[in-house]
């Protein structure tokens, strides 16, 4: 008896101490940033995109064409009267946060792939794109995602970049 109430115990102050490591409202770290890129340093900006967030659940510009190792400097403005945020990741990622968001509504962000930006108020968010292919970025508050606020950076490759996709049938650094 005396194990369990041990094990429960433990268990129970586990849970206390992760509940108030999210009730402090911060969320880091985790995201998959070789599969969309890295954090770019505003000294390396090549152009800025202006983003508009709105109440309609849509951000303006929600259909961005970058070049592979560009620097973008997203110039992120919500025109609502709610809380909206911008958050660069994988397909998989956004889902997965975004269930997250749904138990812990008040979660703030402080990853250099998200913003969240009150009502009337502008953020940015500085992102280096190193690989070719498409980046997927979502308001993650709850219910914006599944009303639509999704949009879409493709990432054109450049010849002879890193990252970029092999041709089809060439071994990469192999030689006969």
């Amino acid at each position: 008896m005396t194990n369990r109430l041990r094990t429960a115990t433990l268990a129970f102050a586990l849970s206390a101490v992760s509940a108030l490591t999210f009730a402090a409202g911060s969320h880091g770290g985790g995201h998959d940033e070789v599969a969309i890129g890295q954090p770019g340093k505003t000294a390396n900006v090549s152009r800025t995109i202006n983003i508009d967030m709105t109440d309609n659940m849509r951000f303006s510009s929600a259909d961005i064409a970058v070049k592979q190792g560009e620097t973008i400097r997203f110039v992120v403005k919500n025109s609502g009267q709610i809380k909206h945020e911008m958050v660069l990741g994988t397909q998989k990622e956004l889902k997965e946060h975004y269930a997250m968001m749904m138990k812990m509504p008040e979660m703030e962000h402080a990853d250099a792939n998200m913003i969240t930006v009150a009502p009337g108020k502008t953020g940015e968010v500085v992102w280096q794109f190193t690989k070719a292919g498409k980046v997927d970025f979502a308001c993650l508050q709850p219910g914006h995602y599944d009303a639509g606020m999704k949009g879409l950076v493709t990432v054109a490759g450049t010849a002879g970049a890193t990252g970029a996709a092999p041709k089809a049938g060439a071994a990469a650094g192999h030689k006969h």
